[in-house]
């Protein structure tokens, strides 16, 4: 039986029709597949490999790291140097006020972490979320994600949601002194690319500020020098009461994380004690990734090239005249298209060319874009040229 074959019978399948591109190996922005074919990663495994695949830097870390251990104990107990190191290295990157770090195995679990500690701390038990927003698929994730057709099939969710609009001033009403905590990517990445204004990202920080809610950033995918800054909440000269990480973190390795005032944090150590349980939360390989991640990120990365380059791949594609809008925040973007067809057309055209796109769950009429940060300009244009061109072979 061959892999495709292996594949389809015997692996579990989120959908009916997986890109069932086989892989082999992969080298800097690059997916070489069993061919020897070689795909321009576009979109770094859903914003995953912002520093493209295989850094020395990261090679070297866990390496290191397989030498000294693996598991030892479940976090929280023994004192282990992968684990400080991602502390130390994270912070360089952060706000005072976020000095405590809670480490995860993943984006949604981070978030399902936040909801029990927003609810633990305020002693609230509402929730106040976003129309458009994903913040995973586990079941409390799930319940503070606002896309229907997603969740229905799993009802009954978590009580006490409510969810209000973006960019809409009035409906922070809804945010009172009986909300425990409230959720939002500081750029919602599923929905396509939707970026708050800056006037009501103030406006919320101000309502949690008054109402004694806790405002939760979610910036999984948004985070870590994806949108020229290294979070996007800085665009918005706000700080988060609770931020939560994911996806780039790694370096290519799962991992997730709780970032607030240690002091916020504590109440996982005693209301009640052991309040999250995480076995395999900081695993020393993937907290060793992630530490060489943010190291590399503060001392290799020109955020300013991350937005420089991502106007430069902007302004070329927009100068299709199929593409009715697009929305972009440093290396985030989503280009809209007539049709969710035309969209696939694009993605199976950039494909057969040597480049991965794929489109939004909740936005399917858009394609999403999100290459390494560390890709270069000639690499921004030739992607630029074979995108232009699938999308004209596409209409």
């Amino acid at each position: 039986m061959d892999n495709k074959k292996l594949f389809m019978n015997h692996l579990g399948q989120t959908t009916v029709h997986p890109l069932l591109l086989e892989i082999d190996y992969a080298d800097g922005i690059y997916i070489f597949d069993k061919n020897g074919k070689r795909y321009m990663d576009m979109i770094s495994g859903i914003a995953v490999s912002s520093l493209g695949h295989g850094h020395p830097k990261i090679k070297q870390a866990l390496q290191k790291q397989i030498e000294k251990h693996l598991h030892v104990m479940v976090y929280g107990e023994f004192i282990q140097e992968a684990q400080l190191e991602l502390s130390e290295n994270l912070r360089t990157l952060l706000p005072n006020k976020l000095n405590g770090l809670y480490i995860v195995n993943s984006g949604t679990e981070a978030n399902e972490a936040a909801i029990k500690l927003c609810k633990a701390f305020t002693g609230r038990k509402e929730i106040v979320s976003f129309t458009g927003a994903y913040h995973g698929s586990t079941n409390g994730s799930l319940s503070i994600s606002s896309n229907e057709k997603r969740k229905k099939s799993f009802r009954p969710l978590l009580p006490n949601i409510e969810f209000i609009e973006l960019n809409k001033l009035d409906s922070l009403k809804t945010i009172t002194n009986k909300t425990a905590g409230v959720f939002l990517e500081t750029i919602q990445g599923d929905a396509g690319v939707q970026i708050p204004s800056l006037e009501f990202m103030r406006a919320l920080r101000q309502r949690c500020t008054e109402t004694g809610s806790l405002l939760i950033l979610d910036e999984i995918q948004c985070g870590l020098g994806r949108t020229g800054k290294n979070f996007a909440f800085e665009h918005y000269g706000i700080v988060p009461d609770i931020l939560t990480l994911g996806k780039a973190l790694g370096g290519g390795l799962p991992i997730g994380a709780l970032v607030a005032p240690q002091e916020t944090l504590a109440t996982f150590s005693n209301n009640p004690e052991l309040g999250h349980i995480t076995t395999f939360g900081g695993h020393p390989l993937n907290a060793s990734s992630a530490a060489a991640f943010c190291s590399i990120l503060a001392d290799e990365i020109n955020l300013s090239e991350v937005e420089r380059l991502g106007e430069i791949l902007e302004t070329t594609i927009n100068k299709h005249p199929a593409i009715i809008a697009s929305r972009r925040k440093g290396m985030l973007f989503a280009f809209d298209m007539e049709s969710s067809e035309q969209v696939a057309k694009v993605v199976e055209g950039c494909l057969e060319n040597g480049l991965i796109l794929f489109w939004f769950l909740s936005n399917p009429n858009s394609f999403r874009v999100s290459p390494p940060l560390n890709i270069t300009e000639n690499q921004i244009v030739s992607a630029g040229r074979i995108i232009y061109n699938a999308i004209e072979e596409s209409i």
